[in-house]
């Protein structure tokens, strides 16, 4: 798996991609406007990921009038791998508890 720096901003943008859905997909205006972060912080993130094999890419298909058309993204398989990695790595971060060693069964 290529290595990502698990960076705020990329927690952020991973953050976005993992509540999206095949209803609700995430496209580049969306993610900087749910992460908080500028078009020039996301679209780099999202480029390294899309290269590392992350995050996949394509194209709405469609109509679009008025405005440009949009591309979608998604984690991979490796992607969500990473992002399981990633919250197990920093769960106060994604909004959870980090597990207790040991204790009672």
């Amino acid at each position: 798996m290529a290595s990502i720096r698990l960076t705020r901003p990329t927690l952020e943008v991973i953050k976005v991609l993992l509540a999206s859905t095949p209803d609700s997909p995430a496209w580049g205006l969306k993610i900087c406007e749910e992460a908080d972060l500028g078009s020039g912080t996301v679209y780099p993130i999202l480029e390294r990921l899309v290269d590392a094999g992350w995050v996949t890419r394509y194209e709405e298909t469609g109509e679009h009038p008025g405005r440009p058309k949009r591309y979608y993204y998604e984690l991979t398989a490796v992607g969500q791998q990473a992002a399981r990695e990633a919250r197990e790595r920093k769960p106060r971060f994604f909004g959870l508890h980090a597990r207790a060693e040991g204790g009672a069964a």
